[in-house]
């Protein structure tokens, strides 16, 4: 049989005051008469009897349950995406709230049953969350509820958005090949978004590459070619391969991928060219084998750790949400395959 409830009744009692001064003490009130000495008996005898205030009677007279649901696509089995949930449960546990995670897998009837066993236990807000930036129509049963949609778009939604700014990375891609003398022989691998067209890279890849192109032209260099192809490591190698084999030599690759950069590494290492002595690379995402691969890789890393917390602060936040769209930057990790163009 489990111990009995310490009550604020037994707080009131081991501190020698009355509820009323237990009760303002524990809640933190400082508009009542309480005297120091008063209100810390009343805290060190609660910390003693190990008192745990009653969360059910607490939401009914403050009208919060000081919970949050979290809904997503597939977060939750995607390792490298973990960093989204470590943040908002981070942020949300700094401000004595609870995350109910849940997941859908992409499955709509399923997403629905979430979202009503979220708000039968009387959620306060919702975060609806996607695996890869794309646009999204949110459930029904979340229009009028207090909304923060994370690395996902939903125009006429009335929710504000948290994404990664893919645009601006793109213009820091083109940034670091500039500042290392690039302004030609540059080929772009992946392209404006995965072939075939993915959720992946939809949004990530058209603004990448919109970033990318703009500042090269403001720098003026510009691209000597585009490949379209999916972003995965066989990929970037069959593609640059077959680029080397047609009689081209690039200067530098930006890889849409770090796993077309593994693939492109491949390529080049079978045709004698060295990174980033011959060829230089920078892509996006900083996955896993961007800092194992050798040389080490520069990439745009995505911020999955800032989305995660920036949608809890949002949702938190007093008054009402703004639909607008929050682009939290990608940082340039500078490692060792960009350098100075080959001659010749």
């Amino acid at each position: 049989m489990s111990e009995r409830r310490v009550t604020m009744a037994d707080v009131a009692r081991h501190a020698g005051v009355s509820p009323t001064t237990a009760s303002f003490a524990l809640s933190g009130r400082t508009d009542m008469r309480i005297s120091d000495a008063s209100r810390q008996k009343v805290l060190d005898a609660a910390k003693e009897l190990g008192y745990r205030p009653n969360v059910t009677a607490r939401s009914l007279r403050t009208k919060s349950t000081q919970t949050i649901g979290f809904v997503s696509d597939r977060i939750t089995t995607t390792p490298f995406a973990g960093e989204v949930i470590r943040g908002a449960m981070e942020a949300a546990r700094e401000r004595d709230n609870l995350l109910f995670i849940t997941e859908a897998g992409g499955d709509r009837d399923a997403e629905s049953s979430l979202v009503h066993a979220l708000l039968d236990r009387q959620v306060d807000a919702v975060i609806y969350a996607s695996m890869f930036t794309r646009y999204v129509t949110p459930p029904k049963e979340l229009f009028g509820r207090r909304v923060v949609l994370l690395n996902c778009l939903a125009p006429g939604f009335d929710a504000p958005s948290v994404v990664p700014d893919e645009l601006e990375a793109g213009r820091d891609a083109a940034r670091a090949l500039l500042v290392a003398g690039h302004t030609e022989g540059i080929w772009a691998i992946g392209g404006h978004q995965a072939v075939p067209a993915t959720p992946e890279g939809i949004i990530a890849g058209n603004e990448r590459m919109r970033g990318l192109e703009e500042v090269l032209r403001e720098g003026g260099a510009r691209l000597d070619g585009v490949i379209e192809c999916d972003w995965d490591t066989r990929d970037g190698y069959r593609e640059v391969a077959a680029l080397l084999a047609a009689g081209h030599r690039p200067r530098a690759l930006v890889c849409l991928a770090d796993r077309v950069s593994l693939g492109a590494y491949q390529a080049l290492g079978e045709a004698g060219l060295a990174v980033p002595g011959d060829v230089s690379v920078v892509s996006f995402d900083d996955q896993d084998i961007a800092s194992v691969l050798r040389p080490a890789l520069t990439t745009l890393k995505l911020p999955h750790y800032r989305l995660g917390r920036l949608a809890v602060e949002l949702i938190l936040r007093r008054g009402p949400l703004e639909a607008v769209v929050h682009r939290v930057p990608m940082p340039l990790r500078e490692r060792a395959s960009i350098g100075a163009p080959a001659g010749g």
